[in-house]
Order: C-alpha cells, then sequence, then structure tokens
C-alpha cells in the first residue's frame, strides 16, 4: 500500500507516493510558533540572553545600521525590523536609520521584491539599501582577521554608531548554522573578503558542515570577523517549517547565536540508524527553492546519509533558473565531468565567485546520482549540467529503489534543509 508525503516545494508543496514499508520520512520536531510573535521579539529585546536590552545601548542621535537577510531567505523581516524600529522610538529618528540588504554575492533585490520583504511601512519610513559586495564605494577596509582574512566590510555599516544585526538560524551545510555573525560577513562583506571565506580549503574540511561552528573553518572565521569589527545588538529567531516565530533570542552577539543554534539543533537534526539506497530531498520550498544554486543545499542534506552510490532526487522549483547572474552556471556547463571540477577546483590559487557552491556540488555528484525535479528549467539545461530531470517523481524514486535490489530503502527529507538527518552517533 503506497501513502502520499506532502514534500516542501514552491509554494503550493508536491505530493510523493512511498511504501512506507521501506521509506524512513524525517522531518523537524514540530515546533508551535509563538503565540504572539511580535511579544517573543519585544521580549528578546528587553530581556536579552546576554547584554542590555536593546534601548540601553543606543543614545539620542545616533545613527543605526540594521543588516537583513536577502530575498533568499525566509526571514520575517516585516515583522523583526519593525520591531525594532518601534523599540527606538523616542531615541532614533527614522531618518538615521538604515536597513542594509546582506547580499554577500547575491543579487540585490528589486523594490518589489523589497516591499513584499519589508513592508510598505518600513521602505516607506527608513532607507532600506542592497549591499553590493562587488562596488569598491561601498566598502571600507577593516584589517585582516581570523585566518588571514582581508576584511572590507560595508561602509554603511562600519560607519553606523549603532550596528543591528537581525536573522533567523537553522543548519547551514557548510557554516554549521546560518543567523548571527553571518549577518556581518559573507553578508555585508566585499567580494575579495567572501571568497576567502569560502575558498577550496575551508569548505573542504569534513568540519565545514551542518551543525558544526567551533572548530569549523569557516564559521570561526565568521564570528572573529564579527567580534573583531562589532556589533552593537544582535536578534535572531528559530522557525518552523510554516516560517513562523518559534522563539526569539537577543543581546550579545556571540553568546545569543550559541543559544538559537542550540535551540535550532534540537528542532532541526535528527539521528537515523543507517545509510539509504535512496534519498528524496526538497531545497524547503519558496524562498529556498528559487533556484538551482540554492538547491545544493537540499542536495547536501540528503548526501548526508544517502549510500555511496545511491541515489539523491531533488523537488526544488527554480522559478528564478540557475540563476543567470554569477558564475555558477557558465562554470558548471564549461565543465567535462564533475570529477573535472573538483581537480580544477582543487588547482587553482585564487578563489572565483560561486566556486564553494560549485565544489560541494561536484562532491556530491562524483559520488551520486543526482536527479532533478524542477518547474523552470528544460531537461537540457539540467543536462547540460551533468544532472537528470524527473517529470514523475514518485516513478523516479520508485524506479531507483527497484533498482537498488531486495531490501533497498529510501529517506524522504519533506522539509529538506529544515531538516538534518545524521548517521546516530555522530553528533
Amino acid at each position: 500500500m503506497r501513502t502520499d508525503v506532502r514534500l516542501a516545494y514552491g509554494d503550493s508543496g508536491l505530493p510523493l507516493a512511498v511504501d512506507p514499508d521501506s521509506t524512513t520520512i524525517v522531518e523537524p520536531v514540530h515546533s508551535v510558533a509563538a503565540p504572539d510573535q511580535v511579544k517573543a521579539l519585544r521580549a528578546a529585546l528587553r530581556a536579552p540572553v546576554a547584554g542590555p536590552p536593546l534601548r540601553e545601548r543606543v543614545r539620542t542621535g545616533q545613527s543605526v545600521a540594521i543588516s537583513a537577510c536577502d530575498g533568499t531567505r525566509p526571514q520575517p523581516r516585516q515583522l523583526m525590523i519593525p520591531a525594532i524600529i518601534e523599540e527606538l522610538d523616542g531615541i532614533v529618528a527614522p531618518g538615521d536609520i538604515v536597513v542594509l540588504v546582506a547580499t554577500g554575492t547575491h543579487r540585490g533585490n528589486t523594490e518589489a521584491e523589497l516591499r513584499h520583504m519589508f513592508g510598505d511601512e518600513v521602505v516607506d519610513s527608513v532607507r532600506v539599501v542592497n549591499h553590493d559586495g562587488r562596488d569598491s564605494s561601498q566598502l571600507v577596509w577593516r584589517g585582516t582577521h581570523g585566518n588571514g582574512v582581508p576584511v572590507w566590510l560595508n561602509r554603511e555599516w562600519t560607519e553606523a554608531d549603532v550596528r543591528i544585526t537581525t536573522g533567523f538560524v537553522e543548519p547551514h551545510f557548510f557554516a554549521g548554522f546560518s543567523g548571527g555573525p553571518k549577518l556581518v560577513a559573507p553578508g555585508l562583506a566585499g567580494l575579495e573578503t567572501v571568497l576567502v571565506l569560502h575558498d577550496a580549503s575551508r569548505i573542504g574540511d569534513p568540519r565545514a558542515t551542518w551543525g558544526v561552528t567551533k572548530g569549523n573553518p569557516v564559521h570561526d572565521d565568521v564570528r572573529a570577523i564579527a567580534e573583531a569589527t562589532g556589533v552593537t545588538f544582535a536578534l535572531d529567531v528559530v522557525l518552523n517549517r510554516d516560517k513562523d516565530i518559534v522563539a526569539a533570542f537577543g543581546g550579545d552577539l556571540l553568546p545569543m547565536h550559541a543559544a538559537a543554534a542550540s535551540f535550532a539543533q534540537q528542532i532541526a537534526m535528527r539521528p537515523v540508524d543507517r545509510r539509504f539506497d535512496v534519498v528524496v530531498t526538497t531545497n524547503s520550498g519558496f524562498p529556498l527553492d528559487q533556484n538551482l544554486y540554492q538547491a545544493v543545499k537540499g542536495i547536501s542534506v540528503a548526501y548526508q546519509v544517502v549510500r555511496p552510490g545511491g541515489t539523491i532526487i531533488c523537488a526544488a522549483e527554480c522559478r528564478d533558473g540557475f540563476p543567470d547572474h554569477g558564475l555558477y552556471r557558465e562554470t558548471l556547463e564549461a565543465a567535462q565531468s564533475p570529477q573535472a571540477l573538483l581537480a580544477e577546483i582543487a588547482s587553482r590559487s585564487v578563489t572565483v565567485p560561486d566556486q564553494w557552491q560549485i565544489q560541494i556540488q561536484a562532491k556530491i555528484q562524483s559520488a551520486n546520482r543526482v536527479v532533478m525535479h524542477t518547474g523552470f528549467l528544460s531537461d537540457a539545461d539540467l543536462a547540460a549540467v551533468q544532472l537528470e530531470q524527473t517529470h514523475d517523481i514518485s516513478a523516479t524514486a520508485a524506479e531507483a529503489l527497484a533498482a537498488a535490489g531486495p531490501g533497498a530503502t529510501m529517506c524522504v527529507l519533506p522539509e529538506g534543509p529544515q531538516t538534518i538527518p545524521y548517521l546516530a552517533g555522530q553528533h
């Protein structure tokens, strides 16, 4: 008897028919949204994990810069930014506040996207500016920090009297966890800084993986940069599968982020007792699955528990294509094979944009069959980058399971990177 599992896919979801006798479904711990999400944010601002409340850190007449995630992240900006602005009312004038969209190397968001992300009231009352790490006029030199990282940061961020990070915390496929110090670098960093943080040696380190921060060469340097350059206050949230706020954390950056990451780990990381012949995954639906570049996260989470030579099937809508900006598509299409890509990256003396995503993807494709289900990429688009496409994900999963032989097993990750499976005893 087959049953349907709902996969997070675009805005609408996607059904997957599975045989429950051979299938393990791994989902996040069910987390109920905070009864009053705005109240939870206010409490985090007024009763922080560490250090004084936000209002006690700000003086009349000071300038304030707020860092926020870009449009590829489901951060509840429309709740978080107004909560901060309201908390600063009577101390800081709206004209002295700038919200900086921490794009890293991603494209800037359009006016329409910004209004959708932040709400008209925020966009009309304070300045909202896309960070551009390739525009030298936006950057200020802040010295060398961490393990030899040359640090260029956004000028408006650096020159503000008060610097506030806002983000959401979930396991990250090479930085350990999102949120916190990532809203400084790579979020508001110059391209040179980002490239060093994402070089082949750091990305290739086995400690640069889901759920690991201490000893992770990427996160260690990200943390060092934020600590050395200064954050006045940090506000992070943990979300459930509906993208609602479960808990909010505020205060001094590093202890706040450690508390939020510990909470997120309990929700998002789940042990399994074996590797599987077939793993079906997603990229958590929109906005996280809007392009193939981002979908590497969903593929990576499946890689944690697929057997060598097994099949990964990833459902990601990809309404924004590869995307077409950056070097991701061009680099993949120019390669003869994933193995050739890995060899080329290993031989480079200089990191190039998008190399890190390609390095992780090529490593997985070198070891496993990877099949995509998308709504906006053609079969030919995917074949050009050595990926297969399925138009019937249930049939393809069943065929892959049958091909693996008697006793074959399948794992389904309906929420993709919202749940990080790991072999019991490894974390």
